[in-house]
């Protein structure tokens, strides 16, 4: 790499880092266009790209990011919210799965406790941006916490919270089903898919996930609640339930 290219991924990396992206972009083409071919300037202009709403030029970034190092971990979970963005939800969830795969079997660089550390540090970021209205960063951390451990259910509930906000629905049901697989008997996980799934249309599942819940819990009285309104109101689908009792 010649000095003048360096200079200018300097730069466009220091833009970045401000979140300065008008800038950014304007070095980061100037390293692509002198023949920088490097993962991380692709990710960077995807995410350039994704932050103006232009989800198909952010695709074909992160692709590219991808083209040159597979195993680029944030590139393949900007990918899948891109592919998530542009309605491609198998895509998505392909891509999501392959990077907590990859996470699963790399060799125990860091030991449960350290992992479990992280992640919950990335939970307490993402809780900081939910709590400032930056929805897509709060998720962007519980990704990377889940990425961490996977085992973790209540991060899964967490960003499918987050999804069901953004109005995504079906990323939102992805999460709590893997919720519930980790953790068959994790009551809240129950409780939301089955608002979900009403949500959808499916009064069967959703009662069968809230009695679910009260089979571990036979006295939660939110899954009681929305197991009598299911049976003596009709909801339509794509309707809302009222919040849950406080405890």
């Amino acid at each position: 790499m010649d000095e003048r290219t360096k200079q200018l991924l300097t730069l466009g990396r220091e833009c970045y880092d401000k979140h300065e992206y008008d800038r950014a972009e304007h070095y980061l083409r100037q390293v692509l266009e002198r023949g920088g071919d490097f993962a991380d300037v692709h990710n960077m202009m995807g995410v350039v790209h994704h932050d103006r709403g232009r989800f198909e030029e952010a695709q074909a970034a992160f692709e590219a990011a991808l083209a040159v190092n597979p195993n680029y971990t944030e590139a393949a979970l900007n990918l899948a919210v891109t592919y998530n963005d542009l309605g491609r939800y198998e895509e998505a969830k392909r891509i999501y799965q392959a990077a907590l795969a990859r996470g699963a079997e790399s060799p125990g660089q860091l030991d449960p406790f350290v992992k479990g550390k992280i992640a919950n540090l990335h939970g307490e970021l993402a809780q900081a941006y939910a709590d400032a209205d930056l929805l897509s960063e709060a998720m962007h951390e519980l990704r990377k916490a889940i990425l961490l451990c996977p085992q973790f259910a209540d991060l899964r509930v967490r960003l499918a919270n987050l999804y069901k906000q953004m109005g995504d629905v079906d990323a939102a049901r992805f999460e709590l089903s893997e919720a519930i697989k980790v953790r068959p008997n994790y009551v809240p996980a129950r409780i939301a898919l089955g608002v979900v799934m009403l949500s959808l249309g499916d009064t069967v599942g959703a009662n069968e996930q809230w009695n679910a819940a009260l089979q571990t819990d036979p006295e939660n009285r939110t899954a009681q609640m929305y197991l009598r309104m299911a049976k003596h109101a009709s909801i339509p689908p794509g309707g809302t339930l009222p919040p849950p009792p406080r405890s």
